[in-house]
């Protein structure tokens, strides 16, 4: 699939334009517009929230919200390069996408998307792109006010301290730990992001000089050797020997709350409180990360250069970055998911919000969280999911 949108793209040349328009102006054009919002649904915690979003700037905006669920957000790529191929520059049917890294790197390259505009957005000036420099650079490439940041995530692992006394500290060490404990550890199959996040995370540890990953890939075979000898050690230590991975991220996260597995992956340093919260995972759950750091980066939302609730998409944006909307979405009964914003710097009743949030028994403070790794260029993505599923996809 994203080989095909590769090659489409590559045919399509355009200019995309900007906000030409007052704040003002957006709230009134997009009021009864309808905002197709395509974005991830493997998850029922982000869902309800996406839902909660859409019933807050319908009663506020008179904006609705209708959530395209995705299983792979290159789905709504294909879309936005299909309409563009067949001609259709207005009127689109994706008016706002849950994106980053290679899917937002194709999509600014070849002009797929309107903008710029973040900075016009009355809640864009709350956004924290001092010290969280992932808000303005997405997996290397820079956002240049084409996206709206959303969300911060940062490779955490679950582990069950029950069956986990002392949990490894390196990506080594996870070797180590599986050889002494079979079946006890999954990670999920890529393409899966989750998945893909695990090679990319195993790779900076491995990889001879990790600084080439923050460059266009080149000399992979060279680069990745140590990644593939890694996992072939790895997969018959595995949760069903390697031959059968899970779907997604909470595929794992159920198997660590059945027993089946003792470490799982996530993305969001609260998760493991959420759930416990929930009764979805044991209260024995806790988090750690790696001694040398772990990846990080920032989840966004764009618009594309067609969509036909364009306005109704920037209001729905708008308000996702609002101290409001991000306080809700912290909260690790909601979802855990860390703010975008400057917390220290917002009005004196939004702080209060955060300060007053029960992060969870599970979830590391900001300094425990340690060193945060950037993301490789998004070149290198394609490169090791092809080289996976050539390895491993039929559970060899």
């Amino acid at each position: 699939m994203r080989l095909l949108i590769a090659t489409m793209i590559l045919l399509l040349g355009f200019a995309s334009p900007g906000l030409a328009q007052s704040w003002d102006d957006v709230v009134a054009r997009a009021k009864g517009q309808t905002v197709f919002w395509n974005a991830w649904g493997g998850d029922e915690r982000i869902n309800a929230y996406i839902a909660w979003a859409g019933e807050q700037v319908r009663d506020r905006y008179g904006v609705s919200v209708e959530h395209v669920r995705l299983s792979d957000t290159s789905d709504a790529v294909a879309r936005v390069v299909a309409e563009k191929a067949a001609g259709r520059t207005e009127g689109g049917s994706v008016d706002l996408i849950w994106i980053n890294g290679e899917n937002f790197a194709s999509m600014k390259r070849n002009k797929l998307l309107f903008g710029p505009w973040t900075e016009q957005a009355p809640n864009y000036r709350f956004v924290d792109t001092v010290n969280k420099k992932t808000t303005t650079v997405d997996f290397t490439v820079p956002v240049d006010n084409l996206e709206a940041p959303w969300g911060m995530a940062q490779v955490v692992f679950m582990h069950d301290t029950a069956h986990v006394a002392s949990p490894p500290k390196s990506i080594p060490g996870l070797l180590e730990w599986a050889k002494a404990n079979p079946g006890r550890f999954a990670y999920p199959q890529p393409p899966n992001f989750h998945g893909t996040t695990f090679l990319k995370q195993a790779l900076i540890e491995l990889a001879p000089d990790a600084g080439v990953l923050l460059a266009p890939a080149a000399n992979v075979s060279d680069v990745t050797a140590p990644l593939w000898t890694y996992l072939d050690e790895l997969h018959p230590v595995l949760w069903r020997r390697g031959e059968v991975f899970p779907q997604n991220g909470p595929a794992v996260t159920r198997l660590l709350d059945d027993g089946e597995v003792s470490i799982a992956l996530s993305f969001q340093p609260a998760e493991a409180s959420g759930l416990i919260a929930s009764g979805k995972l044991p209260d024995t759950v806790r988090t750690f990360v790696l001694e040398n750091g772990t990846i990080g980066n920032t989840n966004f939302v764009a618009i594309p250069f067609n969509a036909k609730a364009r306005e109704g998409a920037m209001v729905l944006a708008d308000f996702l970055m609002s101290p409001e909307a991000q306080a809700h979405k912290q909260d690790p009964k909601v979802w855990g998911s860390f703010t975008v914003l400057d917390v220290n710097a917002l009005p004196v009743a939004a702080k209060a919000a955060f300060d007053a949030l029960d992060l969870g028994v599970a979830t590391l403070s900001p300094g425990e969280l340690g060193a945060t790794q950037l993301e490789p260029h998004p070149t290198w993505v394609a490169a090791l999911e092809a080289e996976w599923a050539k390895r491993y996809a039929s559970g060899k």
